[in-house]
């Protein structure tokens, strides 16, 4: 029987590259996203390319509730999660203050709230097994705070934190975490958080999906606990220990502004 994987936010991007990974080693995937047609495409591509299965189960995941929905789904078909992928995550442009309080609340819902549960609900059964891996996605935005896009910064801190403290409680028990933190990629991402005419991509090196994809894949089989993608991704996570906190802030400010 082959091993299953889990990945939301499976439709685009990063998690739509993943797919492939997980199919050409024969591991048979769930997906899920909002965008069902989307989804279906991608199961269709998959069996038809690497004759795997794939579970489709569309759900919101920015709606309360839908995480336990999501896991119930897959209890009820009996099937055993060896791999879980929070993919997931949205951004939003713009200062706190006038951004949409619903857009804020749905992404500490998706980029947190949603992560921790479906870790929680799937962890356990993996530590029975002894078995079992988890990849979760932050950024390079987790090293540091982000005017501008205030509260996406703060919710990839978080899961940062939150996947570096819980990789250490599962020292020995054969189930491992790892928290992937890309810079800035080509995605619909940007696009989506009205992001895409900042400095940060128009001067930094935008890395492709299927270039993240394939370093987090490693390093998910490695069992890698933080994987930063890039040569200067990993020069900003270490050199803003030495930086006063005011100053990366303003520097990030001005990276993050759109050019005039």
């Amino acid at each position: 029987m082959n091993k299953v994987a889990l990945v939301t936010g499976a439709s685009s991007g990063i998690g739509r590259e993943l797919l492939d990974r997980f199919a050409a080693d024969r591991i048979d995937i769930v997906i899920t996203a909002r965008d069902e047609a989307a989804l279906g495409k991608a199961a269709e591509e998959l069996t038809a390319k690497y004759g795997i299965a794939v579970t489709v189960i569309p759900a919101d995941l920015s709606k309360p509730g839908e995480a336990h929905r999501l896991y119930g789904e897959i209890e009820k078909r009996g099937i055993a999660i060896e791999y879980l992928v929070n993919n997931a995550g949205f951004g939003n442009y713009g200062v706190f203050h006038e951004s949409p309080a619903q857009k804020m609340d749905d992404m500490v819902q998706v980029n947190v709230a949603t992560l921790v549960t479906l870790t929680r609900l799937f962890l356990p059964g993996m530590v029975a097994r002894k078995s079992g891996r988890i990849l979760q996605l932050a950024s390079v935005a987790a090293f540091q705070p982000g005017p501008l896009m205030a509260v996406y910064y703060a919710t990839k801190a978080f899961v940062l934190s939150f996947s570096e403290a819980v990789a250490e409680e599962l020292t020995g028990t054969g189930v491992t975490m790892t928290c992937l933190c890309p810079g800035p990629v080509h995605t619909n991402f940007a696009a989506r958080a009205d992001f895409n005419h900042s400095r940060i991509f128009q001067k930094s090196h935008v890395a492709t999906a299927p270039e993240v994809a394939d370093y987090g894949y490693r390093a998910l089989m490695d069992g890698t606990v933080l994987a930063v993608h890039g040569f200067n991704n990993k020069l900003l996570a270490t050199i803003g220990r030495f930086i006063p906190r005011r100053l990366i802030v303003k520097v990030v400010r001005w990276m993050q502004e759109k050019r005039g």
